[in-house]
């Protein structure tokens, strides 16, 4: 195995071990985000040199939703609620490699473009 995947296999089995593992589906309808992209895409691209994603939009509505409900954003410390206070969001990303979970770090304060740069 890579090292990379060693990593990736290290990783995932800490995850399991340290966090409530679950799957959730929901549906949403996108017509105003798809809209509003539709718009600013081409400024955005001129402007940045970057395609404007659904990415970024995603990222602001996670964050707002982890400020509105701040234990979503916490973790347990032996018998502690620890709440925290900075958005380091991790993203599943697909790679000829395998999936790779780069981390967003400082999320609430990064812009649309920063976001879609990565």
């Amino acid at each position: 195995m890579s090292r990379r995947r060693q990593t990736i296999a290290r990783r995932l089995l800490e995850a399991q071990h340290n966090a409530a593992m679950l799957t959730t589906f929901n549906e949403i309808d996108m017509g105003a985000v798809t809209s509003l992209r539709q718009r600013h895409k081409e400024r955005f691209q001129e402007h940045y040199g970057i395609r404007l994603g659904f990415l970024s939009f995603f990222v602001k509505a996670v964050i707002g939703s982890l400020k509105t409900f701040p234990l979503l954003n916490a973790e347990i410390q032996g018998e502690e609620i620890v709440v925290k206070h900075y958005y380091d969001l991790g993203i599943a990303v697909s790679t000829e490699q395998g999936l790779v979970v780069p981390v967003l770090r400082d999320a609430d304060r990064k812009t649309f473009a920063q976001i879609e740069q990565g």
